[in-house]
């Protein structure tokens, strides 16, 4: 990066300058975005020149001053600290940058740190769902705490405090929130019991949100629907590819966006014709790769899918090249569904797809079980009532009534 004139000079980044381009290309950042990035180095190099600061004391604190200058120079769009990211990163890699400094240990962080890992370890629950998890925890005993029980929350903890919670809390729920909160803090309270925090399982105390399950038929995609989404992907595009395989996988094979997201290189056994698929809780199932999801696959990553040191199958197109993200996965069906005209779904939508045309084919629920990896038929028992035609010929009438 010795066109950008400020790396030739004494300013106390300058001789990171060269190494960090070379690091960004190495990322797959853009000419353009590595010009920018180190462009913003140098402002921030002059900057720490003028207030006296020295490489080892910069710190994302720090930087907070380089960011008010900027606006008090009128300077509208102003960087944020995501945007040094990278070169944070980088500088931390060369050992002359501080780490982050680590979060004051309280005895309550402590106990949301052991719940947290006995949710990813014990549990085997995904990352995002260990995150809701831990927010209703800190919601709770936070307020147990200024309650006067102990600097965990816990001491003294009671039915009566559990029951007076979820009434403040569904009070201003819909039904289907308020389950939601009956289960994050069912968790906890296991959890604490587990612990030997609490002598008696408090989860009992928990109660049941009144509500009627499966009441409602979901809006059904046929199968010339589902194709149509898939086809409309422009595969004379790197994009296109990638996205085609993504749809492919939840169309053909039930996918879930957490587990399409997680495949990785090794995942794709070609010579068996299999695919190995990190399912929820922590269970590995081995598919069968159908053949047009084999091609699917290996169009992308021949002429899709960009150089990358990433083992994930799937990565974004725009540097940083890493792994995408479930949402990702929710942006792809959608633009499909922008494509066709239709209204947007989830990506969940295509794998209940899947089901409903299974069960119209003839297949029983025990082997659409087996193709959703469902642990518990009474899962795989919510697709029953799609077959409207097959609910007819079994109900009865109603008395007094003519059929």
């Amino acid at each position: 990066m010795s066109n950008v004139a400020w790396s030739q000079g004494d300013s106390p980044l300058a001789r990171f300058a060269d190494g960090y381009g070379a690091e960004l290309a190495g990322l797959g950042f853009t000419h353009n975005s590595v010009v920018i990035h180190v462009v913003l180095m140098g402002q921030l190099s002059r900057w720490m020149s003028e207030v006296g600061i020295v490489v080892a004391d910069l710190t994302e604190d720090t930087v907070e001053g380089f960011f008010d200058a900027r606006r008090a120079g009128g300077q509208r769009r102003v960087p944020t600290t995501r945007t040094l990211v990278p070169l944070f990163g980088y500088l931390r890699s060369r050992g002359v940058v501080p780490p982050p400094e680590a979060a004051t240990s309280t005895p309550l962080e402590d106990l949301l740190t052991r719940y947290r890992r006995h949710l990813l370890d014990d549990r085997g629950l995904v990352p995002s769902t260990v995150l809701n998890y831990e927010g209703r925890a800190r919601q709770f005993l936070s307020e147990r705490t200024l309650a006067g029980g102990g600097d965990t929350g816990v001491d003294g903890l009671c039915g009566a405090d559990v029951t007076g919670f979820l009434l403040r809390e569904c009070s201003r729920l819909s039904v289907g929130s308020a389950k939601n909160r009956v289960n994050d803090l069912r968790s906890l309270l296991r959890f604490l019991h587990l612990e030997g925090l609490v002598q008696s399982d408090l989860a009992v105390a928990v109660p049941p949100v009144a509500g009627w399950r499966d009441t409602g038929l979901a809006p059904r995609l046929a199968a010339s629907e589902v194709a149509e989404l898939v086809s409309s992907c422009d595969r004379s595009l790197p994009t296109g590819l990638r996205d085609f395989a993504i749809l492919m996988l939840l169309a053909r094979l039930g996918l879930r966006s957490r587990e399409v997201v997680g495949l990785e290189l090794d995942d794709i056994d070609w010579r068996a014709g299999e695919l190995t698929v990190r399912g929820k809780g922590g269970g590995v199932d081995r598919l069968p790769l159908l053949s047009d999801v084999g091609e699917a696959l290996a169009a992308y990553l021949y002429d899709g899918r960009p150089r990358a040191e990433s083992r994930k199958v799937f990565l974004a197109t725009l540097a940083p090249q890493r792994g995408l993200r479930p949402g990702s996965v929710n942006n792809v069906v959608r633009r499909a569904c922008q494509r066709t005209g239709r209204d947007p779904v989830g990506p969940h939508r295509l794998r209940h797809a899947l089901a409903t045309e299974l069960l119209a084919q003839g297949a029983t629920l025990p082997q659409i079980g087996l193709v959703l990896r469902h642990r518990d038929l009474a899962t795989t028992a919510a697709y029953a009532k799609v077959d409207v035609a097959g609910l007819r010929s079994v109900a009865q009438p109603w008395p007094g009534a003519e059929r």
